[in-house]
């Protein structure tokens, strides 16, 4: 995926390439509910995706501000149903407060790059936790619950290991603990890999909202 080559990257050329990409991103955001007609918004701080609006984002969570935005893109899996593409909308924003939330939605792409059906539905949070350790849980509509550790690789890479897997009866079985990792790359897109014993997933995406 390149993601080492991101640790050689000149501060001030990764800064430029950052905002030549926001030139067609820094004006958008995730839907608000104070934008439906009707409806009242609600009275603490609403999540926002774009770091340009909403309330500043909590000081705890500075190492992981290059995460916050929309991204979308497409990947490749190999799983127990085989070897597919896959596309995906990924989710990461903030309140103000001292976590952030995410959602990854994943769905099959057919030989052609076509919808081909649903794939995964994850909801959960990121946090860095009182001894700097990066803290992730997720929360999969197929029925998987797991908890990450990691810490930043570098200012553009972070590299997380499950701690705790969990499994329902109805779920993917055979899915395993693994270790995943995000990171920048140089054109600044943000990929991503996840590594286990029976399943692999990486994806590179970029961002659409930030």
């Amino acid at each position: 995926m390149g993601m080492s080559e991101s640790a050689s990257l000149d501060g001030n050329e990764a800064i430029g390439r950052a905002a030549e990409a926001a030139k067609s991103t820094s004006t958008k955001n995730i839907l608000d509910t104070a934008d439906i007609a009707d409806l009242d918004a609600t009275p603490h701080p609403v999540d926002t995706a774009n770091l340009r609006e909403g309330p500043n984002l909590h000081d705890g969570l500075l190492a992981l501000l290059p995460l916050v935005g929309v991204w979308r893109g497409e990947g490749q899996a190999a799983t127990d149903e085989g070897q597919f593409a896959f596309g995906q909308e990924l989710v990461i924003a903030h309140n103000g407060e001292n976590y952030l939330s995410y959602h990854s939605r994943t769905w099959k792409l057919d030989s052609e790059g076509k919808y081909a059906g649903p794939d995964t539905n994850a909801y959960g949070f990121w946090r860095v936790n009182d001894k700097d350790e990066i803290e992730l849980i997720s929360v999969r509509a197929d029925g998987v619950v797991e908890i990450f550790y990691g810490e930043p690789y570098n200012e553009r890479s972070w590299s997380l290991q499950s701690a705790s897997t969990m499994v329902t009866e109805t779920g993917p079985q055979a899915l395993g603990p693994g270790k995943r990792m995000y990171g920048l790359m140089p054109n600044n897109h943000l990929g991503w890999v996840d590594e286990r014993a029976e399943e692999q997933r990486s994806a590179e995406l970029t961002r659409v909202v930030g």
